[in-house]
């Protein structure tokens, strides 16, 4: 019997012993989890810091007032969506992740793009075709969600379809970060895993995305765009956010990044109605209001959910704008394009696609349109296209021109004659009213009047081709008295005078809004350092203690004045770089700051040009 009873305690005391174990580890898996924080990246597409007030927008005006306010803030140029977004996701500047616009050249054509050899980006078939052609992943740098999924942390993008799919470009499915955008439940969607469709089906939220309705109609030179915002569809994406992803993830006890990419005001300031070929009010009218309204309740709903999760106390927001945003200019005194007739287009205005008809008419060469088969384009019989094809050989042009904004891309792909034919195109550019300010490819020669791509961070370990020439088109304002609220720039756009776009070397383009909160950052803390996109991703993996692979140079830096801590000053410096003058006497002059090796981009183009110069 004493040996039975001894041999029980042994027992009992082994099960305590265990019992014991597990719930330490339980307690400290716990602890660690506690410990571990999350990120909610939320990008405002297209929102001007300076419209940002307690009335339109109270949830951002209570961020900025308590969080950190970033000041002196940063797009990188071009200042479109798709190549700042390849920033927020990866840390580098456009010279190493090749997404050089939001239409690019590519090195075959792309299917679903209608065959083209410069498609545009917005599109999750066009990313994920053009991956195939670039290794699996044409950005050639791994993005924070993918590295963080790799890590164990729970991951999803939700919002405007293609910077959404590029925070983890080489998804194919949706598994396992959750990738929810516009073309959710359709065939270009991205696969949902059974996890996330269950959450969705369980809180009634359909498994496919609605579209934007009459926010997306642009109208066209007769009939005023949209006059509403794009509520319908931004609610079912803050709606999925908050009622399936949140949760889910709190469930999981992971920790977590979630990026939420609003379309407004971005949307609604390019298609808006408010002001039909008139550039005032522009984009400061009602609608455009509704949008920055819209967008400000999205984030006021996410951060009620954090709360209602017992999330607020560990995650952080992170709160940015890809670019800032003008109203468009359609006018020239010196354009062939502008004295030509089209069918919906003012008398006297630029048409879509001006830079290619000026280009091809002074060379004295074919135009084709690489969206429509190669078809020929006569401009004087009313006709134009948004890209070009310049040569005569179509197969194989001479010159591409990627349309897209308040700048364009020139490529020269073949290489017989290629510095000839730049130097013949520059002193073209020269002499048109329009543009303002020229950068060439370093490989191809220094030309008076430009600046090289390296000095704004176009020349790096890009797998894309590369541009050979980038026209920054000229901006003015208004005369409102805060020149970044009322930028106006000329704009090569199917959109129209009085519309909204972005992509040019102004201020107004490149001053973007950055703001966050949470328990990694300062309270009430005004940083007058320089910032910018490329420094969200270092900066975040830096706090979730990531470790972002590199295989360029080009990279944001840590925003450690920000963080809770560290010190609050940091050594900035201001430099002006002026080009030599063209023969007519015109400098490309470049405006930018300095921290450490990191440059940040103010302004650049002819002098009286351009906004901010």
């Amino acid at each position: 019997m004493g040996i039975v009873k001894r041999n029980r305690r042994w027992v009992l005391l082994t099960v305590f012993i265990l019992a014991f174990l597990v719930a330490c580890t339980v307690s400290s898996r716990k602890t660690v989890q506690q410990s571990q924080h999350n990120v909610v990246i939320f990008v405002a597409d297209g929102l001007r810091p300076s419209v940002i007030n307690a009335t339109d927008t109270p949830t951002l005006q209570e961020i900025r007032e308590q969080g950190v306010n970033f000041i002196n803030t940063h797009s990188l140029f071009p200042t479109f969506t798709t190549a700042n977004a390849s920033a927020i996701a990866t840390g580098h500047y456009l010279g190493d992740t090749g997404d050089f616009s939001n239409t690019i050249q590519v090195s075959a054509p792309v299917q679903s793009a209608k065959n083209s050899l410069v498609p545009f980006l917005e599109n999750n078939a066009v990313l994920q075709e053009i991956n195939k052609q670039f290794g699996t992943n044409y950005l050639n740098e791994e993005t924070l969600l993918s590295i963080a999924r790799k890590a164990g942390f729970s991951t999803a993008a939700v919002g405007k379809i293609g910077p959404v799919l590029i925070q983890d470009v080489t998804l194919q499915k949706g598994e396992p970060t959750i990738i929810i955008d516009d073309a959710t439940g359709s065939p270009t969607g991205i696969a949902l895993n059974s996890e996330i469709t269950t959450s969705l089906t369980k809180n009634s939220l359909p498994l496919a995305a609605p579209s934007r309705g009459d926010n997306g109609k642009p109208g066209d030179s007769k009939t005023p765009g949209t006059k509403v915002a794009n509520t319908v569809q931004q609610k079912y994406f803050a709606d999925v956010t908050t009622k399936a992803i949140l949760p889910l993830f709190q469930q999981r006890q992971k920790p977590f990044i979630l990026v939420y990419w609003s379309r407004d005001p971005d949307g609604t300031q390019h298609n808006h109605g408010d002001s039909l070929n008139q550039i005032v009010p522009g984009i400061n009218g009602a609608t455009t209001q509704a949008a920055r309204q819209n967008m400000d309740k999205n984030l006021a709903q996410i951060r009620n959910t954090l709360k209602q999760l017992g999330l607020d106390a560990t995650t952080n927001i992170f709160v940015t704008a890809d670019h800032g945003f003008s109203t468009i200019s359609k006018q020239s005194k010196t354009s062939y394009a502008a004295s030509l007739s089209y069918s919906d287009v003012p008398k006297g205005f630029l048409p879509p696609g001006f830079l290619g008809i000026d280009l091809a008419n002074e060379l004295k060469l074919p135009l084709f349109d690489p969206d429509n088969k190669n078809a020929s384009v006569d401009p004087t019989k009313g006709q134009f296209s948004k890209n070009n094809l310049i040569g005569k050989d179509q197969t194989n042009p001479d010159i591409i021109v990627a349309g897209n904004g308040g700048s364009d891309l020139i490529y020269l792909p073949n290489n017989a004659n290629k510095k000839a034919l730049a130097k013949q195109i520059v002193d073209l550019l020269l002499k048109q009213d329009y543009v303002s300010g020229l950068f060439v490819d370093d490989t191809l020669d220094s030309f008076p009047g430009t600046l090289p791509f390296s000095a704004i961070a176009l020349r790096g370990a890009a797998r894309t081709p590369k541009p050979s020439i980038l026209v920054n088109f000229r901006s003015f304002d208004t005369g409102c008295g805060e020149p970044t609220a009322c930028g106006v720039e000329v704009a090569d756009t199917p959109l129209q005078q009085g519309q909204g776009m972005h992509g040019s070397f102004s201020r107004a383009d490149t001053f973007n809004t950055m703001m966050a909160t949470g328990p990694d950052f300062k309270q009430g803390f005004k940083d007058l350092t320089p910032a910018g996109n490329a420094d969200v991703a270092q900066t975040l993996a830096k706090m979730l203690k990531l470790k972002l692979t590199a295989q360029g140079k080009l990279v944001g830096r840590v925003l450690s004045e920000a963080l809770i801590g560290e010190p609050d000053n940091v050594n900035a410096k201001s430099f002006t770089l002026k080009s030599l003058p063209a023969a007519n006497g015109l400098k490309t002059i470049l405006k930018y700051q300095t921290v450490g090796r990191t440059r940040y981009f103010d302004a650049a183009g002819f002098p009286d040009r351009t906004l901010g110069l």
